[in-house]
C-alpha cells in the first residue's frame, strides 16, 4: 500500500467543525425514526435547522480563510472545481437519474482530501442551485449529502494504480445510491398516507419504520439511483486516471500550505575582548593606531 498524503490540510480547528457538523446532520436525516411524533410542530423545522448547520460549517471555513490557515491557491482550486461542478450539473440531471457531477466530487476529494471534498460538495451545489434556479427546503439536504460523498472519498485506503480506480469506481456507485438514499429522507416523513403501507407513520417502532423506508426506498427510487451509481461508477472507471493524474500535478505545482509565519531573527554580535589571532586582537590595534596618531606617522 503506497503511503500518500492529502493535497491540502485542514486545520484541527476545521476537522472538528466538520466532524460535530456531519454527527448533528445524519441526526437531522435519520430523525424520523428516533423522534417522538409531535416533536417537530412544522415540517419547516428539519430544513431550519440544516440552514443553521450549514451557517456554522460555513463560519468556520470563513474564519480559517480570515485567519490565513488555508492556502489562497486551495480557495482558488475550489473556487474552479465549483464552477465546473456547477456547469455540469445541469448536463444530466432529470434524465434517468444521470448525474455528472458526483465523479467530479469522488476524485477531488481523493487528491485533495477530506475537509476539501466536504467544502467542494456544499459550495458546488449551492452554486448550481443558483445557475439553476433550484433554491427550495431540499438544498440543505442535497449540500450536506454530496459533502458526505467528497469527505468519505479522502478517507478511503490509499491505493494506486489499477487498484485505486477499482476501488473509486466501486466507491462511487455506493455513493450513488447513499445520495439518494440520505435524500429521500428530505420528503418522506411529509407524505402521511395512513392507508400506505410505505409511508411514514409517526409513533410506529423503529424497525417497523425503517422497514416502511426500505420499501419505500426499493419501490420509488431504486431505479433512479442505479442511473446515477452506474453512470459515476463508468466515469470514474474512464476518466478517473487522466484527471486523478491532473489533479495531483496541480497539487504538486501548487504546493498547498498554509501561509508561512517568520519569527523574528536574532542578531548575534561579536565579542570585541577576544582577539582573532593571537596578539592581532581589537584592543591591540587600537593601541597601535594611538601611537602611531602621536608620533605623526607609522
Amino acid at each position: 500500500m503506497s503511503t500518500l498524503t492529502v493535497a491540502v490540510r485542514v486545520p484541527g480547528r476545521a476537522v472538528l467543525a466538520i466532524t460535530m457538523a456531519s454527527f448533528l446532520g445524519f441526526v437531522a436525516f435519520l430523525w424520523p425514526f428516533v423522534v417522538a411524533p409531535g416533536t417537530f410542530g412544522s415540517t419547516q423545522t428539519p430544513p431550519l435547522m440544516f440552514g443553521v448547520l450549514l451557517l456554522l460549517v460555513l463560519a468556520v471555513i470563513f474564519a480559517e480563510m480570515a485567519d490565513g490557515r488555508i492556502d489562497a491557491k486551495a480557495l482558488a482550486m475550489l473556487g474552479v472545481l465549483s464552477a465546473i461542478n456547477a456547469a455540469l450539473r445541469p448536463l444530466g440531471a432529470g434524465t434517468a437519474g444521470i448525474e455528472t457531477v458526483f465523479f467530479i466530487l469522488v476524485l477531488a476529494g481523493r487528491v485533495f482530501g477530506p475537509g476539501f471534498g466536504f467544502a467542494l460538495g456544499c459550495t458546488s451545489l449551492f452554486a448550481s442551485a443558483l445557475l439553476t434556479g433550484g433554491v427550495g427546503p431540499w438544498m440543505p439536504y442535497q449540500m450536506f449529502g454530496c459533502a458526505w460523498v467528497g469527505m468519505f472519498a479522502g478517507l478511503l485506503p490509499r491505493l494506486r494504480g489499477r487498484a485505486e480506480i477499482a476501488l473509486l469506481a466501486a466507491y462511487a456507485a455506493v455513493s450513488g445510491y447513499f445520495f439518494g438514499f440520505m435524500l429521500n429522507l428530505s420528503f418522506w416523513p411529509f407524505s402521511l398516507d395512513p392507508t400506505s403501507s410505505i409511508a411514514y407513520q409517526p409513533g410506529l417502532p423503529m424497525l417497523d419504520q425503517l422497514h416502511r423506508y426500505l420499501t419505500f426506498f426499493t419501490v420509488t427510487s431504486l431505479g433512479w439511483d442505479t442511473g446515477r451509481a452506474v453512470t459515476t461508477a463508468v466515469l470514474v472507471t474512464l476518466a478517473g486516471p487522466a484527471v486523478l493524474g491532473a489533479f495531483r500535478r496541480a497539487a504538486r505545482r501548487a504546493h498547498f500550505q498554509a501561509a508561512p509565519k517568520f519569527a523574528a531573527a536574532t542578531v548575534s554580535t561579536p565579542n570585541l575582548s577576544q582577539p582573532t589571532s593571537a596578539g592581532h586582537g581589537p584592543s591591540t590595534r587600537l593601541t597601535t593606531l594611538r601611537r602611531q596618531a602621536g608620533e605623526g606617522g607609522p
